[in-house]
């Protein structure tokens, strides 16, 4: 079986470096847009009633494809890749969650991004706490203090930017 995507669109954002932080968009105020390729236009009608928004995108710059990788704040240790959400993946899809600011035309100006300037754009879909938040689920690994390190590292790479970190 052979599959195939076709980028949407295209995110344009300060961010350029691979592997710097932010780590998750959650601990990002970065802001940027998502250019929407003039075919992908018409499928963004009703959006703006949504106040977040999930982008699925396309890791170009990933430089291997692993089973196992370190998380890049604390590599003390090996995880598989699909516990981790690293960008040295199998199939290089990242997700992100947005905050939508506004649109204009073919353009969504977003804050939270995690994503690289030029990082292609498969798909968005609308967040919704309904269907997107379980707040019972399990961590697995991810220990209170990996979170305060990803927060901390996101904090400071905002900082550097001139930008605050968003509070958790």
């Amino acid at each position: 079986m052979n599959v195939e995507y076709t980028p949407i669109g295209i995110v344009h954002c300060p961010l350029c470096t691979p592997g710097e932080p932010p780590f998750q968009s959650r601990f990002s105020t970065f802001k940027g847009t998502i250019e929407i390729y003039p075919e992908y236009v018409e499928g963004l009608k009703d959006v703006e009633g949504f106040s977040h928004l999930i982008v699925l995108c396309h890791f170009d710059r990933a430089q291997k494809r692993a089973l196992r990788e370190q998380p890049l704040t604390d590599g003390n240790a090996q995880h598989g890749i699909f516990a981790t959400r690293h960008f040295n993946r199998p199939n290089p899809i990242g997700i992100a969650y947005v905050a939508l600011d506004k649109i204009d035309g073919g353009t969504l100006h977003v804050t939270g991004l995690d994503l690289l300037d030029g990082t292609p754009v498969l798909d968005i879909k609308p967040y919704i706490p309904a269907f997107d938040s379980i707040p019972d689920a399990n961590p697995g690994w991810v220990s209170e203090e990996h979170v305060g390190r990803l927060k901390a590292s996101s904090a400071q790479a905002c900082k550097h930017a001139g930008t605050p970190a968003r509070h958790a």
